[in-house]
């Protein structure tokens, strides 16, 4: 830690980065102490909150913080609070090694790694609730599941103070829960929410990903077939949400392996139920194949009568 907190002190030029080599810090004073010295100076710091296991979707916003921010910050942090008695922690992919090649060629500048006693001691005993919001949808099949994001993120927002804080649109729900939370408590930040990243077939990037069999593999892509039909119905005048609800489900019915969780056609921020397309809807899907839930979203919109 000590040759982070010298290399702050040695540079004297005006690149927007501190150090051509990315650190790795654990310590939590350690890191508050190199953020209060990057803020003295005036440099602007963004933030990628992360659990690891990083891939393309990751490094996009690594990648836009670099071009938006100073500073870059990213906390790698396997938040066992998000994890339901039935969900296995101890299966989550972690390879820290791989993940601090990826995020230095990204260009971040600290690597925030914590330790789960540092982050979640056990005499832990606040926690944050976004209620209504989080109540709903992954909340319902995952209970507890956002307020341990929650009380997390709130964690990494007031240790790391960044300006901007990067977040992906996979999880959509997610970014609803931190919006809420940071307008409700007054954090003094800005969110960037950036599209999802996906593979060739259109599956979108994730962690979770790695654990579909080959056969899986293949099926999962109808996520996205399912929501481009819902875009195209859209786009051709079909507005009525019922309707469009048995479209993406017999979508579905065409894979034997595929598992409904939920086809929710949603106000976008409120995330409660609407019976016809608004002007802005988010369609939010959650199925399973095999073992592996797999949730993914896209945002509708409902075009102006001419």
């Amino acid at each position: 830690m000590t040759n982070s907190i010298s290399v702050l002190e040695r540079d004297s030029s005006d690149s927007p980065c501190y150090n051509e080599e990315m650190k790795t810090i654990s310590s939590i004073l350690s890191i508050q102490k190199v953020v209060t010295a990057i803020r003295d100076k005036k440099r602007r710091i963004g933030l990628v909150p992360t659990m690891g296991a990083f891939h393309e979707g990751h490094l996009s916003l690594m990648r836009k913080a670099r071009r938006e921010c100073d500073i870059v910050v990213v906390s790698l942090f396997v938040n066992p609070l998000q994890f339901g008695p039935t969900e296995d922690f101890k299966r989550y992919p972690c390879d820290l090694m791989a993940d601090r090649k990826m995020a230095q060629a990204a260009g971040v500048d600290f690597l925030f790694a914590p330790t789960a006693e540092a982050i979640v001691p056990p005499d832990l005993e606040t926690s944050v609730s976004v209620d209504k919001v989080a109540s709903r949808w992954e909340g319902t099949i995952r209970p507890g599941h956002f307020r341990g994001v929650a009380t997390i993120v709130a964690k990494l927002f007031q240790i790391v103070n960044p300006h901007v804080a990067y977040f992906g649109q996979k999880d959509y729900q997610q970014t609803v829960v931190i919006r809420k939370m940071v307008r409700d408590l007054h954090f003094n930040l800005k969110l960037r929410i950036l599209p999802t990243v996906r593979e060739k077939d259109g599956l979108a990037k994730s962690s979770r990903n790695k654990f579909l069999l080959k056969k899986e593999r293949s099926v999962a892509s109808i996520l996205y077939r399912a929501l481009q039909q819902a875009k195209q119905s859209v786009q051709e005048g079909e507005h009525d949400c019922q309707r469009l609800a048995q479209q993406v489900a017999l979508i579905f019915s065409a894979e034997p392996s595929v598992q409904v969780d939920y086809i929710a056609f949603c106000h976008p921020t409120t995330l409660g139920l609407v019976s016809r397309v608004l002007r802005k809807t988010v369609l939010l899907l959650a199925v399973r194949i095999g073992s592996v839930r797999l949730l993914d979203n896209i945002i509708l919109h409902r075009q102006r009568a001419l």
